[in-house]
């Protein structure tokens, strides 16, 4: 498997849009930039990392979506999305090794944590978005706010490993994994619940909030629910859609619980929905039998790439999605 279809849309600005024509979204961006690590592109995954720097906002922040050198989307700012940054600069490091690139991008990182927790409720929830003009949209998603519980186990990893203060960021992820794990209410308070999505499903799994026997039933309670047996993982419990990208997360939650034979299994299944030029459609409608939406997206790609690392061991940062991994201040031996 190449990164080559990445390559080919990264943009002369170093940025990684959906696919040809299409907008980049910084956390989708990250996604694909991790597969171009994985592949040894180094150079076009810093490039890639080293856009998101140059456009950070003053409160540390990016806006939802960018297309051609301008603002996309400029209605709101997304926590996840903001946070997803971290994740993505520890994870080159862990591939690479590199000090100064993980040096270098410390500011930009700490400038997006500080953003993001400063949506943090007292409860532990972290609000989804701000608005255009800064105001929280004051309700919190389950997946979203999973994603920032990794996320902070990366930032917490970044700090340490430079030995910067990291306590304050400790006690926020602590109180976040607290709010996922027992005030369920904190979440979809304004909107129809979210648990139609399989994210919600297997995302506290994949990020860790939840771990072992307790990770195992939960993937169970629901496997009927949205895994279709030789297709692959629904996107939704009420649509007959399987979608290539859920279902490589779902394979490095399944490893993450030890169910490897699963996780190969479900993995294998994914393949039939590469394209020649090397892309991977984004999902199939099997009531139809038909590729839906027709597109390929370079997430769907960095998606496939990083299950390909949790599988087989490519790269140094493979475990960094199927276990918690969270450095101490005392602990001098750090990869590279």
């Amino acid at each position: 498997m190449s990164a080559q279809y990445i390559l080919q849309r990264q943009q002369v600005d170093g940025s990684i849009p959906w696919f040809d024509g299409g907008y980049a979204d910084p956390w989708d961006h990250v996604e694909a930039a991790m597969g171009l690590s994985i592949c040894g592109e180094w150079i076009a995954a810093e490039r890639a990392y080293a856009w998101l720097a140059d456009i950070q906002l003053p409160d540390g922040s990016w806006w939802a979506a960018y297309k051609d050198g301008g603002v996309e989307n400029g209605e709101r700012r997304e926590s996840n999305f903001v946070a997803y940054f971290a994740t993505g600069i520890w994870h080159h490091f862990l591939v690479t090794g590199d000090r100064d690139f993980l040096n270098s991008y410390w500011p930009t990182v700490a400038r997006a944590v500080d953003f993001v927790l400063g949506l943090q409720t007292p409860h532990g929830d972290i609000h989804w978005a701000v608005d255009g003009e800064g105001r929280p949209r004051e309700d919190a998603l389950v997946t979203g706010c999973c994603s920032i519980y990794k996320s902070l186990e990366c930032a917490i990893n970044i700090a340490h490993a430079l030995a910067r203060p990291a306590a304050p960021w400790m006690a926020a992820r602590e109180s976040l994994g607290y709010a996922l794990r027992e005030l369920p209410h904190r979440f979809d308070r304004t909107w129809e619940s979210k648990a139609r999505f399989s994210m919600d499903w297997f995302y506290p799994v994949l990020t860790g909030v939840v771990q072992g026997g307790d990770a195992l039933a939960r993937l169970g309670q629901k496997w009927d629910r949205f895994v279709v047996p030789d297709l692959g993982c629904r996107c939704v419990d009420d649509e007959p859609w399987v979608t290539v990208a859920e279902s490589c997360e779902l394979t490095m939650a399944l490893l993450a619980v030890g169910e490897r034979g699963r996780a190969e299994k479900l993995y294998r299944s994914l393949h039939r929905w590469q394209d020649a030029d090397g892309g991977y459609w984004t999902g199939y409608v099997y009531r139809d039998k038909a590729v839906w939406p027709e597109e390929k997206t370079t997430w769907t790609l960095g998606a496939m790439l990083l299950a390909a690392d949790a599988l087989a061991g490519l790269t140094r940062a493979s475990g960094l999605f199927t276990g918690v991994q969270l450095l101490t201040r005392q602990l001098t031996k750090l990869p590279g």
